[in-house]
């Protein structure tokens, strides 16, 4: 079996302990979330998670119909990410070892539609909201200038209109 990266978003109860549980049937099933985000829907009685995995289309459907069994989840779909606008915030601290590398940082956040924040002597900072890929390419780029630190937020998504 080949093995795929998967989008999942969840509509569960917005109430405590849930994040637990969808968590622990992962950890319970010797499956890793690659990135997971969550946050409340326009209905406060409810939250949207969206976790990305790897396995293979029986490992996947096998969680989706494991998740869609928990009492707390209201919807479960598989997104297919060519029908899907998926995006992940991610905010890099970039060593500067000199005034050239400054001007060369902020070409290329302009490249990847990133924007440069709290520049100082040794660092600078690049936020880019980007699709997971687009991140690792910047990161690939900005590397030779020494990564001081990554923080990243997990991907959000959602299905285009009238791909359902």
């Amino acid at each position: 079996m080949i093995s795929m990266w998967a989008i999942l978003s969840i509509l569960v109860e917005n109430k405590p302990g849930i994040l637990f549980k969808v968590t622990h049937l992962f950890r319970a099933r010797n499956f890793n979330i690659d990135s997971i985000s969550v946050g409340v829907t326009e209905n406060p009685d409810y939250s949207k998670m969206t976790i990305t995995t790897y396995g293979d289309e029986k490992q996947v459907d096998q969680i989706v119909k494991q998740l869609d069994k928990m009492i707390d989840t209201v919807k479960v779909e598989h997104l297919d990410e060519h029908k899907t606008v998926f995006r992940e915030l991610s905010i890099f601290k970039i060593k500067l070892s000199n005034a050239n590398d400054s001007m060369e940082i902020n070409k290329l956040a302009n490249a990847y539609g990133g924007k440069v924040h709290d520049v100082k002597k040794d660092s600078i900072m690049v936020e880019l909201t980007a699709t997971p890929d687009q991140i690792k390419a910047f990161e690939e780029l900005a590397k030779p200038f020494g990564i001081i630190d990554v923080a990243r937020t997990g991907v959000a998504a959602l299905q285009r209109s009238g791909s359902s």
